[in-house]
């Protein structure tokens, strides 16, 4: 029995220091530069909203011209355009290889 013991002690010995030999830092699916590319598209976005709001009016029986401005109805949308769209270049570009 103690033989069996040591044979099965033996055996997961090595089966461990395969596992540790082998081991290696998770790689991630994107690298450093593609999720700094993409905080700078998140934040296009954010500023594409912000320009948006307002416009509104505090009294509903008078019109506010100011809903029609440049800023939200050209501007903005574009900023929010082009945010996401580097947004999807961020994520489609390949990480450079460091080794």
């Amino acid at each position: 029995m103690n033989c069996f013991i040591d044979y099965l002690y033996t055996t997961m010995k090595k089966k461990e220091t395969k596992k540790d030999k082998g081991f290696r830092e998770p790689d991630f699916a994107l690298g450093k530069e593609n999720y700094r590319l993409m905080a700078i598209g998140f934040a296009v976005i954010i500023i594409g909203f912000i320009l948006m709001v307002g416009g509104g009016s505090d009294d509903p029986e008078v019109f506010n011209p100011g809903i029609f401005s440049f800023r939200r109805i050209t501007l903005a949308p574009l900023l929010l355009l082009f945010g996401f769209l580097f947004e999807i270049y961020a994520i489609l570009k390949k990480p450079k290889d460091n080794g």
